[in-house]
């Protein structure tokens, strides 16, 4: 059994009208700044914030009234777990969704309030896994797999059939792999269509296993990574083939790539990505050269990111941009030397966030006293115009960190 364009133009007549038929735009600034023309699926404005509800429902959608009235299962800590218990709820059908004890609290009580019964078991996701099949079998529920699964891909392939209807001069596609599912079923789509399109593979290098697959390599997989939604040691039986039979290439992106797509998505397009959604924009950030002049289409897959892992990106993407520095410096220890560091950063433009006066602590002699700022500024260029002035004001100035 394989996968035909046939059975995804099926899956989007059941989800017509039950999912949202996202926007893909084309983004100037990004085209400016990767050097092509960059369109954007908006694949985190669906309800739960993820791309997975397609592949979900166009499961549930064919089960029979017997399989119905007994329920369906899933084993998912994230985007998928929900995807599943929206549109089993919305359709009557009972769902069960086992997650690994180490679920954040956050992903259960969402999961839990579309009404499913959550199942906390097992140490690893893995652990989780083995007791949701036998849960499965038990019950005689049916599974509902994140991607190893021909009917799930298909619902993912109708991104394909959408994004092509939208911006029919697209030339290539880039779309992060997990298991599989997502780039399975959308290049399916885009090849039976547009047969020259090229279908563009993104893995994070912590986990390459369909990469180590396409470039017959054997690189190890790491145990976390930022996008944890394609966090995936061990591809889909079923997904292996049609990514072998219509994917171009695969390309690995690393943690600070990632980091800094989901930032460019926030301050330019004011869009919040998870890590997963925002590995294609990484990618073409990373390998510039490899799309210089085409028509590229990119799918923010989801937006289920913690808010404060959120609040730490934009934080370390600060420091990394300038406009978040620390600043040490000597002073002499009496009354007013600190007052008069926050006077002269005023003047020079710089809005004080953090201040530590150290003195025990410190290798400087008895009448001097240490002094750390962090600040934010306008940028590279503006610290050094800070430390310069400081310099001349007699004070010994340094950047750290």
């Amino acid at each position: 059994m394989t996968l035909a364009l046939a059975d995804i133009r099926a899956a989007a007549e059941r989800l017509h009208g039950q999912v949202l038929d996202t926007p893909c735009v084309p983004s100037r600034t990004l085209s400016a700044i990767a050097g092509c023309e960059v369109f954007l699926k908006f694949e985190n404005l669906q309800f739960t914030a993820s791309f997975k509800e397609r592949g979900a429902l166009n499961k549930i959608a064919q089960l029979s009234d017997i399989e119905r009235a007994r329920g369906v299962l899933a084993v998912s800590a994230g985007n998928h777990a929900q995807g599943v218990a929206y549109h089993a709820q919305r359709l009557g059908i009972p769902a069960t969704i086992v997650m690994p004890r180490f679920a954040p609290a956050v992903k259960v009580e969402r999961t839990r309030g579309f009404g499913a019964t959550v199942v906390l078991e097992g140490d690893t996701f893995d652990d989780a896994r083995a007791h949701g099949l036998r849960l499965a079998q038990e019950r005689a529920l049916t599974l509902v797999h994140p991607y190893d699964d021909l009917q799930v891909a298909a619902g993912q392939g109708t991104l394909g059939l959408e994004m092509l209807a939208q911006q029919p001069t697209l030339d290539t596609l880039v779309v992060a792999i997990g298991g599989g599912g997502l780039i399975g079923g959308v290049a399916t789509a885009a090849k039976a269509l547009k047969p020259g399109i090229q279908v563009i593979g993104v893995q994070t290098e912590r986990f390459p296993a369909v990469w180590n697959a396409v470039h017959g390599q054997q690189r190890e997989s790491a145990q976390a990574t930022i996008a944890d939604g394609i966090g995936v040691k061990v591809p889909g039986a079923a997904t292996v083939p049609l990514i072998k039979q219509h994917v171009d290439d695969v390309l690995l992106v690393g943690e600070d790539d990632i980091e800094q797509a989901i930032l460019m998505l926030l301050e330019i397009e004011k869009t919040v990505v998870e890590g997963a959604g925002a590995v294609g924009l990484a990618a073409l950030m990373k390998h510039r050269a490899r799309f210089a002049g085409r028509k590229v289409g990119l799918i923010l897959c989801g937006g289920n990111i913690e808010p404060l892992v959120l609040g730490e990106i934009i934080q370390r993407g600060m420091v990394k941009s300038g406009r978040l520095a620390r600043l040490r410096m000597d002073v002499r220890d009496v009354p007013g030397a600190l007052a008069d560091v926050a006077t002269l950063l005023g003047k020079l433009g710089a809005n004080i966030d953090e201040v530590q006066h150290q003195r025990a602590f410190s290798s400087l002699s008895v009448e001097r006293a240490e002094i750390e700022v962090v600040v934010h500024t306008r940028g590279v260029a503006h610290i050094e115009e800070i430390l310069a002035a400081m310099r001349a004001q007699g004070y010994r100035a340094e950047r750290i960190g």
